[in-house]
């Protein structure tokens, strides 16, 4: 049984279902988990989360006399999954991107251009936070490289740029929301000169960062109420910076400015509401959200692929605009490239492209026998052709199962130790 109790009332042996709040407001990367280390549970009552959602069933039950808050009903999961389905339904109407080549053959290519397009946002980031001028026309070269690479595979470079460290998250980040905008802009039927945009605003979305100091930016801990503030301030002055430089691209300056803003108008730095803010803003926050939340940061493990899309799925309400999530759903996949699921054959696999067929019906490298408990030899499946009957029955945990070759299955790449590309 699901019951939402205080923080305070958070016991060791006790299932977590949910933390009631944002992702921004706990540090645990996972979604659910038994509580079972003391320091975890002291890491639950100081976060700016105040409830939870238990499950009594896989923990312990809250103790006689404590209050107890009305739960979601059992089928919330199902609500998730309607959220999930209107991507689904949205994609039979909406333009698909037409995949010149395999993310195999993509793969080795959207590495190098993702380690140079990193290297150049790091220059440019670097001379911002020593008060120089911005280069955008080095912006819009490395935006043209990136959309080169997406529109070859609208997955290869998107699901490569997921893989980086705590350390080059700053800069890693910038060059993954550009591929997500353009991946985004391109399903959502813009034009050349709209995509070009939306790639160039997610480069350059969180410029103002480079005003926070290193020691805030980098903290492997929870930050401080002064110290959060400092980092609500890097859209304003990202703007000032692209001001400053000459910039005067119109949805670069509005994305940078917006793309913290929420329908709910709770949202910074102007806390606008759904009617104020662009659909520009709108898809940047929604890129920027998805890879922050599927990166190591210095303070959080990042989530698999698809448990991110359910998570956001859940947000939708107040936070994205619910035809816009739907289009980056259908831009990634149900399951995106890199996620690990369980087939209705009893056997695990990771996906490793996309079909242009269904959401549901991606290709997967099939490697692991549930039944035996052991590793078969991996062999591509294309869920998606007629004379396959293999379904997906749902996504795994990666973290369960703790595959330290998860990233090399998928991308086909020798990544360094550090899992980056």
């Amino acid at each position: 049984m699901l019951k939402k109790i205080r923080v305070e009332d958070v016991q060791l042996g006790m299932h977590i279902k949910e933390f009631c709040g944002s992702w921004m407001d706990h540090p645990f990367w996972r979604g659910q988990f038994v509580v079972s280390d003391p320091q975890d549970l002291q890491k639950i009552l100081s976060s700016k989360v105040r409830e939870v959602l238990i499950d009594t069933d896989k923990g312990l039950d809250v103790a006689a006399g404590v209050s107890v808050a009305a739960a979601p009903p059992a089928d919330a999961e199902a609500d998730v999954s309607a959220a999930m389905a209107d991507a689904v339904l949205y994609d039979r109407h909406a333009p698909v991107v037409q995949e010149k080549v395999s993310s195999s053959k993509e793969f080795a290519r959207a590495a190098a251009i993702c380690r140079q397009a990193t290297n150049a946002v790091t220059s440019m980031f670097q001379e911002a936070r020593m008060g120089r001028a911005v280069d955008t026309a080095v912006a819009r070269q490395v935006v043209t490289e990136i959309a080169d690479s997406v529109t070859r595979n609208g997955s290869a470079l998107i699901s490569l740029a997921r893989l980086k460290t705590a350390d080059e998250y700053s800069y890693m980040h910038s060059v993954a929301v550009c591929a997500l905008m353009v991946s985004l802009a391109k399903q959502m039927g813009m034009n050349p000169d709209e995509v070009r945009a939306a790639g160039l605003a997610g480069l350059l979305h969180d410029i103002g960062k480079m005003a926070v100091p290193l020691e805030v930016l980098n903290k492997p801990g929870k930050l401080t109420d002064d110290e959060f503030d400092m980092v609500k301030r890097h859209p304003a002055e990202g703007h000032r910076i692209l001001l400053e430089s000459g910039t005067t691209d119109a949805d670069t300056l509005d994305v940078c400015l917006h793309h913290h803003e929420k329908t709910s108008g709770t949202g910074y730095p102007k806390g606008l509401n759904d009617a104020q803010i662009s659909r520009v803003a709108k898809m940047g926050a929604v890129c920027d959200v998805y890879d922050a939340i599927t990166s190591n940061r210095p303070y959080k493990k990042g989530w698999d692929p698809a448990q991110s899309l359910k998570q956001m799925a859940s947000w939708v309400n107040g936070h994205f605009d619910p035809k816009i999530f739907q289009a980056f759903v259908s831009s990634l996949g149900i399951y995106p490239t890199g996620s690990l699921v369980l087939l209705d054959n009893q056997r695990l696999a990771v996906v490793t492209d996309q079909s242009s067929e269904s959401l549901l019906k991606p290709m997967v490298k099939v490697f692991f026998s549930v039944r035996s408990g052991q590793r078969i030899p991996p062999e591509l499946v294309n869920l998606a052709l007629p004379t396959c009957r293999i379904k997906i029955v749902g996504r795994e945990d990666p973290d369960k199962w703790n595959f330290p070759d998860l990233n090399e299955l998928w991308s086909g790449l020798p990544l360094d130790k550090r899992g980056s590309v």
